[in-house]
């Protein structure tokens, strides 16, 4: 039997054998010609699908694409992801919703990069948009057609920098004039240890080795930076030891830094915190954070009361980061070393070191003059000694 209805029912149901397996399923309707074609299509599908014969997919529109492209990476993805992906597809959206994925054409997405640039977004965001939309079209399995002419747009690798000691010292100068009670340990450890603010922020009193003077970071950006030990150096533990006095009932799944509020203004060891949560971690300390650059610059200008509308300190917080690999490498720490603290792959290592690495020309200088200072076996040429007015017009301005 093909078709029946069960007694009492109006819905056909269609019923056949299919590799020594029984498929007994609705078809839906009452007409009982047009369940015989439902029961011949799904006969096909079962055996296309046993073939290995892919189905041929409907075009879609994009928005459709990208929607049933995000529900299935939602399974995968980390809460911080999902929203970076809903921000690109919120700026996707209205370029490219309506179109279908088969007519997305490379003029289109060099039409939508200029168009962004142009709005103000930076080359590296824009690259990012253009990184959903090309897993979008390739789940739709549409990339491979416009990959040759569609470039990333060039990104520039000397966006971060390495704050100075005085600029150190005027920023934690700052933060101490915080009302929030965290800004200074946790700006500390930023710099100490080099870590991103996301493991700062989600670091656990479990992870912290008093007795050892080390630490272990929770989930990283990277997989050669999640769960990596990093030693702990004296400001660093003078700092966490301080932050620990506050909280004498921690438990090793409290978080280091939890979230609180505060309700007084003043420094550090004054403020008044409450409704402390040590189950969960602090949130954003934007707030904090740019009241203190804006505070730090004051206090570099020798006006540290003076209420005058003046730039805040330029300093983003993953410049803390950048000033203690730099430090590192400047100080003449093996680069395995570095890449091991700050939880670089090997892959990464090289373009990360040339990317934190500042050396002055005096430095360089250093550097080639040790080539030749090394005891050689040979005669050397011997060079006539040189002025100052053999290079004169040559030297750099």
């Amino acid at each position: 039997m093909a078709v029946f209805r069960y007694k009492g029912s109006k819905v056909w149901t269609m019923d056949f054998v299919f590799h020594a397996q029984r498929i007994r399923e609705s078809t839906g309707t009452s007409s009982k010609t047009l369940a015989q074609k439902i029961e011949a299509k799904r006969r096909r599908d079962l055996e296309e699908g046993t073939a290995g014969i892919r189905k041929h997919q409907q075009p879609r529109l994009f928005s459709v694409a990208s929607e049933a492209w995000l529900d299935l990476k939602k399974a995968t993805l980390a809460p911080r992801s999902v929203m970076i992906e809903n921000a690109n597809l919120k700026h996707l959206l209205p370029e490219f919703g309506r179109k279908l994925v088969c007519d997305i054409e490379p003029r289109d997405v060099a039409k939508y990069q200029t168009k962004r640039v142009d709005s103000g977004a930076s080359p590296k965001t824009v690259n990012l948009e253009i990184g959903t939309l090309r897993a979008i079209l390739k789940r739709s399995g549409q990339w491979a057609r416009l990959q040759p002419d569609v470039k990333m747009l060039p990104t520039r690798e000397d966006v971060g920098r390495a704050i100075t000691p005085e600029e150190e010292a005027a920023l934690l100068q700052a933060c101490g004039k915080s009302r929030s009670r965290s800004l200074v340990p946790f700006v500390t450890l930023a710099i100490e240890t080099g870590a991103r603010f996301g493991v700062i922020r989600t670091l656990q009193w479990g992870s912290v080795d008093f007795e050892n003077r080390c630490l272990r970071w929770g989930k990283d950006k990277t997989v050669s930076g999640t769960g990596r030990i990093v030693p702990l150096n004296q400001r660093a533990m003078a700092a966490l030891g301080f932050w620990a006095t506050h909280f004498p009932a921690r438990e090793p799944e409290h978080y280091v830094f939890p979230t609180e509020r505060y309700g007084a203004a003043g420094d550090v060891f004054c403020a008044k915190a409450y409704d402390s949560d040590p189950t969960k971690p602090i949130g954003s300390i934007k707030e904090a954070w740019e009241a203190a650059k804006l505070r730090a610059a004051r206090i570099l200008k020798g006006e540290p009361d003076s209420k005058a509308k003046i730039a805040p300190l330029p300093c983003r917080f993953h410049d803390l980061r950048h000033t203690a690999v730099s430090r590192m490498l400047n100080a003449g720490i093996p680069i395995a070393k570095v890449a091991k603290i700050a939880g670089w792959s090997t892959a990464t290592m090289v373009r990360m070191a040339a990317r934190y690495g500042h050396f002055t020309l005096n430095e360089l200088r250093d550097a080639v003059d040790s080539i030749s200072s090394a005891p050689i076996q040979t005669e050397s040429p011997v060079f006539p000694p040189v002025s100052d007015e053999t290079f004169a017009g040559n030297r750099p301005n």
